[in-house]
């Protein structure tokens, strides 16, 4: 079991211990989407969702998720968010079909990454366009979530191909 990181000696989850990694700016940049019809499409994009304004809620919904990333992901580290952005864009589909595209990028200098709180802020984002709209249509699907890219720390960057 000692191979784990989030392992103890005895098998049981920990957090791992930080203190001494060198301290660098940290950037990751993350995915997801929503996929909806074109009654959703046209409340959101005409803003006459009953709810408000769809885009905007769910900007600030990916924002305040990375910041509370560590209280929903066990074994995630809380740590000092310099910069959250979220952006939208739309792809049609076939058959009058919508995909929203959610990209969050998080920035922090410290001594972990924020990987986490990138694909946590797509996510809620993700979800919170769900819930706005779910009185229109509640077969909306919400794809793959997934990480774009990452810089700084030990492990060196990475960039999905």
């Amino acid at each position: 079991m000692t191979d784990f990181t989030h392992f103890n000696e005895h098998g049981r989850a920990k957090m791992v211990d930080i203190t001494n990694k060198k301290e660098s700016s940290r950037k990751a940049i993350a995915r997801s989407s929503i996929q909806l019809n074109q009654d959703v499409y046209e409340n959101i994009t005409l803003q006459k969702n009953k709810k408000g304004d769809v885009l905007s809620v769910a900007q600030v919904a990916g924002i305040m998720a990375a910041k509370q990333t560590s209280t929903l992901i066990p074994m995630c580290h809380p740590i000092p968010i310099s910069g959250v952005d979220l952006t939208f864009n739309w792809q049609s589909k076939e058959n009058h079909m919508y995909e929203l595209i959610i990209v969050s990028e998080v920035k922090t200098k410290g001594s972990t990454g924020v990987e986490m709180e990138a694909l946590t802020a797509a996510s809620v984002a993700a979800l919170t366009v769900y819930d706005m709209c779910k009185a229109v249509d509640k077969g909306m699907v919400i794809g793959e979530t997934y990480l774009l890219e990452k810089s700084g720390g030990k492990s060196g960057d990475f960039k999905r191909e």
